[in-house]
């Protein structure tokens, strides 16, 4: 099916959605556009504000203008994929154009934190279409495992590198540094 008629399709499942109970999101993935309920917990909206706040500090110094945003669909239509991360980094300024995604082409990064009712669409189905998408870094934070990985050197649509890491640790992300010593596990009790 051509991207044209999957984003349609898309847009009618977002209206439809907003007269639903509950949080929904919609992205087009390979098998084409998906609806799904969203429930972030407070944890995971957590380890969102802290890389993104670690982020944009950074980003004033080694790419000025850009920031590290939560929210924004990116799209690629030629793959005919639309995804919605948990955080990527982007021209500002790509915020005040008008429609609803940001184009794949102008993503630095993206940032997925695990769910733990759907680790697959993180670990399998998104760790195929970001490389394809041409996102140079791709971040997987797991707060089931206390776990990260960091992949990078997309080549021929597929990552060359993969960078594994714990909770704890000060995590390279391409030019940046995040520190996961705040982060917290689901289910786990406080320090």
């Amino acid at each position: 099916m051509e991207y044209a008629k999957m984003r349609a399709i898309a847009e009618e499942l977002g209206a439809c959605a907003e007269r639903l109970e509950g949080v929904w999101s919609v992205e087009i993935g390979p098998a084409g556009p998906i609806l799904a309920m969203v429930c972030p917990s407070k944890r995971h909206e957590g380890t969102v504000r802290r890389i993104c706040k670690q982020l944009d500090e950074q980003l004033l110094t080694t790419h000025p203008g850009y920031i590290c945003a939560s929210g924004p669909e990116i799209e690629h239509p030629a793959l005919g994929r639309m995804r919605l991360p948990d955080a990527i980094v982007i021209p500002e300024a790509v915020l005040d154009e008008e429609g609803f995604a940001v184009d794949a082409a102008e993503v630095l990064a993206a940032v997925e934190i695990v769910s733990p009712s759907n680790p697959n669409n993180d670990y399998v189905e998104k760790l195929d279409d970001y490389p394809a998408m041409g996102i140079a870094h791709y971040m997987i934070v797991d707060p089931r495992t206390g776990t990260i990985e960091v992949h990078s050197e997309p080549c021929k649509g597929r990552y060359t590198r993969k960078d594994p890491y714990i909770y704890g640790d000060s995590v390279p992300f391409g030019p940046w540094r995040v520190n996961t010593s705040e982060f917290r596990r689901y289910g786990k009790a406080e320090r």
